[in-house]
């Protein structure tokens, strides 16, 4: 084959095409990460802050660069989650966000400012949890039955706190209240932590929230939770009974924690935080420390995350359907 002047030109142009992208692609898996700010949608004190603030500390020593937690509180994690789809897709912001301000909070707001399948892109998950239904402990109650026997010698009334309005935990109590034929009514609060201090305090009879928010009060006796969501009993909880124990199914699919970009996230960075966090979660020390808190420690892969989101969706569906709940 005989080469041209032309031919030599355009090999070269190639090659060189070739070299520069490989060089772009090089730089850009080269730079050091920012520091990184995980935006967490409650106040500090309950189970999701505390959580975020465990693997933040182990995610600092792994990755190398500063972790730092931010509290963005109110709206069920709404706030936090706008403040996620408005920062800058290059790794400096994400979101940590259990099920409801993914998942729920879409499906029952017209217009919550964000649409996870389009604004956000899933990065890893790290655990599944279980809802519970807990008493306070000025509440005579020591089991569910007993719960629903004392609200009957109430005239059927009570209120029970929820972490937020139109969470899933409001939907479990009508639920309840339908099954037990109560009048119940779901008082929302901004977050576990002001709810938790109110039944400390004796001012609500019962609250329903994830068993992280639960369980320390629990241990200590100040509170006592008598049921929770679930196919089978947690570990940690070896003597509470499952609703599906109760006589209530449908109530088995398991809500999940993860960890969520803005969209347009470079993929060299999402798949270098999933492998440090992958890393984080092999450490007794942190799996003790969420285990004891009531998580089910699991990591899970973007798409893992993606589909585990996409299995509870549909689960919730149904029940927030059945429910008769309007978008609001």
């Amino acid at each position: 084959m005989i080469f041209t002047h032309r031919h030599g030109l355009a090999l070269i142009a190639r090659y060189a095409t070739a070299f520069a992208v490989c060089c772009s692609l090089g730089l850009a898996m080269a730079q050091p990460l920012k520091p990184i700010k995980i935006l967490v949608g409650f106040p500090p004190g309950g189970g999701t802050d505390a959580a975020a603030r465990i693997l933040a500390e182990k995610l600092k020593d792994e990755l190398g660069v500063a972790v730092i937690v931010e509290n963005k509180p109110g709206a069920g994690g709404q706030i936090a989650a706008q403040a996620l789809k408005a920062a800058p897709a290059d790794g400096s912001t994400l979101f940590l966000s259990h099920d409801h301000t993914i998942t729920i909070l879409p499906m029952v707001t017209k217009n919550a400012g964000y649409v996870p399948a389009q604004d956000f892109v899933s990065v890893a998950g790290f655990a599944t949890f279980v809802n519970a239904f807990a008493v306070s402990g000025g509440t005579p109650a020591k089991s569910f039955a007993d719960y629903v026997a004392w609200a009957k010698t109430q005239g059927g009334k009570g209120a029970v706190g929820i972490p937020a309005p139109a969470s899933t935990p409001e939907f479990l109590v009508k639920v309840i209240a339908d099954k037990f034929k109560l009048d119940l009514v779901s008082a929302p609060y901004r977050g576990s932590a002001p709810m938790m201090a109110d039944m400390l305090g004796n001012q609500i009879s019962a609250g329903v929230a994830s068993v992280p928010d639960f369980i320390e009060n629990h241990k200590a006796g100040k509170v006592r939770i008598v049921a929770v969501l679930g196919g089978k009993r947690q570990a940690a909880l070896p003597d509470v009974p499952t609703f599906s124990e109760l006589g209530m199914g449908g109530l088995e699919d398991l809500p999940y924690y993860g960890i969520f970009a803005p969209v347009g996230t470079p993929k060299a960075f999402i798949e270098t935080f999933s492998t440090a966090l992958a890393k984080v979660l092999t450490q007794p020390e942190v799996r003790n420390h969420l285990s004891q808190m009531g998580l089910t420690v699991g990591y899970m892969t973007s798409s893992q995350l993606a589909q585990r989101e996409k299995s509870y969706a549909q689960a919730w569906a149904q029940i927030i359907k059945s429910s008769g709940f309007q978008p609001q």
